[in-house]
């Protein structure tokens, strides 16, 4: 009898092969035991709501489960550390990502995979099937292809359209950045920040820090090639959006006393002797994924000042983008609204930020096996098992759409609306 292959290659897809392929499913809402129940559901009572609907569009949400339903949708030219792998090989990381939305926020997932490259002929797809869903969660599109076709379905559809990679990331690192600003005693507003990437995480996360307050002049946005500066004749348009008019072109001379380094990269293009030039307090956010831009040990080692945060579960302060996603989604449909835009973002950043400067509960120290947690160097992040996350950030979430005039069913009782957040997790 062969040995039970242990590896994490073997575990994982033993994972999602067994007992039953797949990581989601369908579940009825509505009993369906009886004959009667069936003629509710299907013919001829379905005709009812069919005919309400017609004559009432919006009575779609009253009668349907569009309201609580979100289309993960990818064409796989960007997926997670593997690149351009097509639609297929696709389809277990959009399961996964659904299956997030269940668990942290109780929303309903299709996973669509549309096997295109063409931009026109994506937008279209999605554009064709929206009347389906509530939100559409576009993930795992490369630039800069994804910034087109989020631009465009965002004028041509009236439900909140996100690309993860973009916002999600922006988000948690925007919150990670607020608490990592306050542990240093510095102002957001006099960060000097650079920015080592200018894929779609980095473009996001540069115009986010922007609405932060920090000003333009004193972000530097950094490539394969060097600083993403006025003087080169290479940029496409995202680029020339941060291109800086300093006299300078490498990494390294933009981080001298530079206050923060964010990397959405490639493991090890930042040095101790680079980390060694920074500002006292040196805020590091080394996201690339699995492996950083600089390692934990290296980092600590470097700057025991070092305020460091990175994209991995096994060390403190990860920036993961299920902190942000499930709550946002979950708000934005809740009040029905047209947009995920600016408000709503930095609503969940700062419901972040001030939730990791709250007392930790026990629940949440029992689910990571640890004995306490503080905010400082060594925690200023949630933690993804947090099961305030749902109620503090959607309702933040839920307030900046009101506010901003994009949510179209306000919520008019905000404590029965936290005890109906607060239920979806018992």
């Amino acid at each position: 009898m062969n040995a039970k292959d242990t590896t994490p290659d073997a575990e994982a897809l033993s994972y999602h092969s067994e007992p039953r392929p797949g990581k989601i499913g369908i579940v009825p809402t509505k009993p369906h035991t009886t004959q009667h129940d069936l003629a509710l559901a299907y013919s001829p009572g379905v005709a009812a709501p069919s005919r309400a609907i017609a004559a009432a569009p919006d009575d779609i949400y009253r009668y349907t489960g569009r309201g609580n339903l979100v289309a993960v949708i990818s064409n796989g030219t960007a997926v997670l550390g593997l690149g351009n792998i097509g639609a297929a090989a696709a389809k277990p990381v959009m399961e996964g990502k659904a299956m997030l939305f269940k668990t942290f926020a109780g929303l309903d997932s299709f996973d669509i995979e549309v096997d295109t490259t063409d931009p026109d002929d994506f937008v279209r797809t999605v554009r064709n099937i929206a009347t389906t869903f509530g939100g559409i969660n576009l993930e795992d599109i490369k630039a800069p292809e994804c910034f087109e076709i989020e631009a465009r379905l965002r004028r041509e559809l009236d439900i909140p359209v996100m690309h993860d990679d973009q916002h999600g990331t922006a988000i948690i690192a925007a919150a990670a950045l607020m608490n990592a600003a306050r542990i240093a005693g510095k102002q957001t507003t006099a960060l000097r920040v650079v920015i080592n990437g200018a894929g779609a995480a980095a473009i996001a996360s540069a115009r986010l820090f922007l609405k932060l307050g920090i000003p333009a002049q004193n972000l530097i946005l950094c490539d394969s090639k060097g600083v993403v500066s006025t003087y080169r004749t290479d940029l496409n348009p995202m680029k020339r959006e941060f291109a800086t008019s300093r006299r300078i072109t490498t990494l390294a001379e933009a981080l001298l006393d530079a206050d923060v380094f964010m990397g959405v990269s490639a493991p090890g293009v930042l040095t101790s002797a680079m980390l060694r030039t920074m500002a006292q307090n040196p805020i590091v956010l080394a996201l690339a994924n699995p492996v950083p831009e600089i390692s934990y040990e290296e980092a600590l080692a470097s700057r025991p000042d070092i305020i460091f945060a990175t994209g991995r579960s096994d060390y403190p302060n990860q920036v993961n983008n299920v902190l942000g996603f499930p709550y946002i989604f979950r708000a934005a449909l809740d009040v029905r609204a047209s947009e995920i835009n600016d408000e709503m973002k930095l609503a969940a950043s700062r419901a972040l930020a001030e939730l990791a400067r709250e007392e930790v509960p026990e629940q949440v120290l029992k689910a990571y096996d640890i004995n306490h947690l503080e905010f400082g160097r060594g925690y200023f992040i949630p933690k993804p098992l947090d099961p305030r996350l749902l109620v503090r950030v959607s309702t933040a979430v839920a307030r900046a759409a009101m506010e901003s005039g994009v949510a179209r069913k306000p919520v008019t009782d905000w404590k029965a609306y936290e005890r109906e957040l607060a239920d979806l997790l018992r």
